[in-house]
């Protein structure tokens, strides 16, 4: 059994049953180890908490930063960046569902050492539309503003989405970015 297992599985018992409901216990048994074995690889259910949110924010950020760094307008790098954003969601369902309703549970030396990484996460965004207002793609807007209410309507995605519904992430990405994009384009 190793650290990614251990989290996988932590990852769906958190999202199962909520963090603080969901005990070392649940986690060891979903990977079939004793609960003392589990504190050989994780001290406490906080470090695993923190390990979690870290891993959802850096396959978050290495996919995010992949679309910003092509050669393209910002508002086909905002539709991309949507695209995978919503794909991760879907892709990762477990993890990210523990990223975005969990977070919180962090008690604050945890807090401390997540919040850089979320910071650097949402910053992503907020350069992205900056650069849309720079180069005369967007029209002038706070781009803090605009990217806490872009990462706002796509995280609730993760309340309603469903892999088997009507809509894929990849076409609810698609009307999200048109729905976004009418409102940001300079007319």
């Amino acid at each position: 059994m190793n650290r990614d297992q251990i989290l996988k599985a932590a990852a769906q018992v958190i999202r199962q049953k909520g963090y603080h409901a969901a005990s070392m216990q649940d986690i060891a048994k979903a990977v079939n180890l004793q609960k003392a074995s589990l504190y050989h690889h994780f001290s406490s259910k906080q470090e695993i908490l923190l390990a979690l949110l870290d891993q959802a924010l850096d396959i978050l950020i290495e996919r995010l930063s992949g679309v910003l760094a092509q050669e393209l307008p910002a508002d086909e790098k905002l539709r991309q960046a949507m695209g995978v954003y919503l794909g991760s969601l879907d892709e990762h369902s477990d993890l990210t569902s523990v990223l975005l309703l969990e977070h919180r549970s962090l008690d604050p030396e945890y807090r401390d050492r997540h919040i850089p990484r979320r910071d650097r996460f949402e910053r992503l965004w907020r350069d992205l539309i900056q650069e849309g207002v720079e180069s005369g793609v967007f029209h002038e807007t706070d781009p803090a503003m605009a990217a806490r209410a872009l990462l706002g309507v796509m995280n609730w995605t993760i309340t309603w989405y469903r892999p088997d519904g009507l809509f894929s992430s990849g076409q609810i990405s698609d009307r999200f970015a048109a729905l976004v994009l009418d409102g940001l384009r300079r007319r």
